[in-house]
C-alpha cells in the first residue's frame, strides 16, 4: 500500500510515492519522486541525518535532497529517500537499504549504471559505507559532511567519489572528509573534497545541494565497471 500525492500539483511537478513503514517488508518510510517520464533515467538514493530518523516521514524534508523538493526544485531522475529507523544509524541497515534499492530500480526500470548515493551528516556516514559494501554497483558516491572508515578505502577504487565539507563543521570535523577522500586516491580510486569555506555543519549540508555541482556531477556518472573489487584483507578470510 503507499500514497501517491498528484492533487494540487503543477504539471511540472515530480510526483511524489510515500510508503509507510507497516506498509512494506522493510519496516522503514520511504519517498520516491519522479517525473512523469522516467524512461533512461538515473536513480538518485538520499540518506538523511540523525535528526530526521523515526517514524514521521514530514521530517524528510528538513535538510538536503528532500528539502529542494518540497520547495518545488525539478531533477531529471528517479529519487528514493528512505527513512532510518530511531533504534540505528544507516551503518547498521545497509542489506535493507540495498533491498529497497534494488526494489526501486527495478519498479521504475533503471539501469545499471545509473544508480547513484547521497547524503548527509549520518547520511554522509551511510554513503560512505554504502560504497564500500557495496563496491561494484553505484556509478558515483557524494557524501556530505560525512565520514567512514579509511581503511576499506581500497573497496571504491572503481566508483567515483565526490565529498563536500563545511571547514567550520564542529560537529563532524572536516578532517573525517579528508581522511576519506586523501585514502580513496591513495588507493588508486578518483575522489575529490569540496571544502566549503567558512560554512558549519548543517549550512554547509544545504549549501551543498543547492549551490554546488554535487546533485549535477553525481547524475551524469554511469558505472563502467562491475568486476567487484576484493573486499580489505579478504587474503586472510
Amino acid at each position: 500500500m503507499c500514497v501517491i500525492i498528484q492533487n494540487g500539483r503543477k504539471a511540472t511537478d515530480m510526483n511524489k510515492i510515500e510508503v509507510l513503514y507497516n506498509e512494506n517488508s522493510y519496516g522503514i518510510n520511504y519517498q520516491i519522486f519522479h517525473p512523469d517520464n522516467f524512461e533512461d533515467l538515473p536513480l538518485l538514493v538520499y540518506l538523511h541525518g540523525a535528526g530526521e530518523r523515526g517514524k514521521n516521514i514530514n521530517n524528510l524534508s528538513r535538510h538536503g535532497v528532500p528539502r529542494l523538493l518540497e520547495m518545488g526544485r525539478q531533477f531529471n531522475a528517479v529519487i528514493l529517500c528512505p527513512q532510518c529507523p530511531d533504534w540505528c544509524v544507516w551503518d547498521n541497515i545497509v542489506t535493507t537499504v540495498k533491498a529497497l534499492i534494488d526494489e526501486t530500480a527495478e519498479k521504475f526500470n533503471i539501469k545499471k549504471d545509473r544508480i547513484c548515493i547521497t547524503g548527509s551528516s549520518m547520511g554522509g556516514f551511510g554513503t560512505w559505507m554504502m560504497g564500500l559494501t557495496y563496491n561494484n554497483f553505484f556509478s558515483a558516491i557524494a557524501p556530505i559532511s560525512g565520514g567512514g572508515m579509511s581503511w576499506r578505502t581500497p573497496n571504491l577504487k572503481t566508483t567515483p567519489v565526490l565529498a563536500t565539507h563545511g571547514t567550520d563543521d564542529d560537529l563532524v570535523p572536516i578532517t573525517y572528509s579528508e581522511l576519506m577522500v586523501n585514502a580513496v586516491n591513495a588507493s588508486g580510486g578518483n575522489a575529490r573534497l569540496i571544502s566549503l569555506s567558512g560554512q558549519g555543519h548543517n549550512d554547509a549540508i544545504n549549501y551543498a545541494y543547492e549551490h554546488t555541482e554535487v546533485i549535477e556531477w553525481i547524475l551524469s556518472q554511469r558505472r563502467t565497471s562491475f568486476e567487484k573489487t576484493p573486499e580489505f584483507c579478504s587474503e586472510w578470510f
